[in-house]
């Protein structure tokens, strides 16, 4: 098999995270190892990191660009995860129905390794998952940024476990299928139950505990109640948290339903993982609430208006005005 591996960032100004550890070191530990990996049980590897770009765009696409021109079967993007120190656990992205298929095992296997299974998840606002012509995954290994995960996070180990999800083999098994393992019930493996994500959980059991969760995320988001003003974080439904959730969804492009269903959840968690936006490398939710947030026109598209609402956006607030939402940005934007 032909599998096209990605190793992330590592390309100025495409630059990883930082935290604990490094992310650019550790994707070319990770991805490196991978590709080894692969080679041994006899697959062709392209690798698909540029050697230069100038811009984070031009490194997105250049990755897509050697993946689409050499005709891979599978393509495998990976990166690690940093959010604010507590957030921990893997998740793997896939666009297609054909990408899921490979993102079930891979998660399994790292997931086998400690880490928590944050599960299965939509790809498709994925700059590198849209423009590549084959089915693909992109793989948050771990967050760089928490004790928990980096306690756990063993390079040999990781590669090991993402071989092994996207072969069934490991090297030095003689090449014998190792049985795909069944999805835990437990654990998320579609994206339609993959939101257990630990940035902000999903409704519970305890009603005054979630609804408490979700006016504290609102406010965070800065979205206010009918009458303009910030959320009593009593952890009681009332109109005003309904009106609040409501216009949540507007914003978003969610049905205004007024209650907190699955889909305003994951607008909730998409957002509050605040990734760096640049161009197309976002999706409808996160661009309409940036551009509810700056002031532009809410089509849910970075066009030349969105771009020069945000460069203003930044300007006002001190940030370095080059249109890419970065962790500066978002703490202006959301803290």
């Amino acid at each position: 098999m032909k599998f096209g591996i990605d190793i992330g960032h590592n390309c100025p100004p495409d630059s990883g995270a930082t935290g604990i550890k490094s992310e650019d070191r550790l994707t070319m530990e990770v991805g490196n190892k991978v590709i080894d990996k692969l080679k041994s049980l006899g697959h062709t590897v392209i690798p698909c990191k540029p050697d230069s770009a100038g811009t984070v765009s031009q490194s997105l696409g250049r990755r897509c660009s050697k993946a689409n021109s050499a005709g891979v079967d599978f393509y495998v993007s990976i990166h690690f995860n940093a959010f604010n120190g507590k957030a921990n656990g893997t998740e793997v992205f896939a666009a297609s129905d054909a990408g899921r298929k490979y993102a079930v095992p891979v998660l399994n296997e790292i997931v086998k390794l400690g880490f928590f299974n944050r599960g299965v998840k939509d790809g498709s606002h994925l700059y590198v998952l849209r423009n590549t012509n084959m089915p693909g995954i992109l793989i948050e290994c771990c967050f760089i940024d928490s004790q928990k995960d980096t306690d756990l996070y063993d390079g040999e180990k990781m590669a090991t476990a993402i071989v092994k999800g996207l072969t069934g083999k490991v090297v030095g098994d003689n090449d014998q299928p190792d049985p795909k393992p069944a999805a835990d019930p437990q654990s998320p493996a579609t994206p339609s139950s993959a939101s257990s994500s630990n940035i902000i959980p999903n409704p519970a059991d305890n009603k005054d505990t979630s609804i408490l969760r979700l006016q504290k995320a609102l406010n965070s988001l800065k979205i206010t109640d009918r009458n303009g003003k910030p959320l009593v974080e009593d952890g009681s439904v009332g109109p005003a948290t309904s009106s609040a959730v409501q216009k949540f969804q507007k914003i978003v492009g969610i049905i205004p339903a007024g209650t907190a269903n699955q889909s305003t959840w994951n607008a909730i968690n998409e957002i509050l993982a605040k990734r760096v936006i640049q161009g197309t490398h976002a999706s409808g939710v996160i661009i309409r609430y940036l551009q509810y947030r700056v002031g532009a026109d809410p089509d849910g598209i970075y066009g030349p208006k969105t771009e020069a609402a945000i460069k203003r956006f930044q300007q006002q607030n001190g940030v370095t005005a080059d249109g890419i939402i970065g962790s500066m940005t978002w703490q202006k934007l959301i803290g």
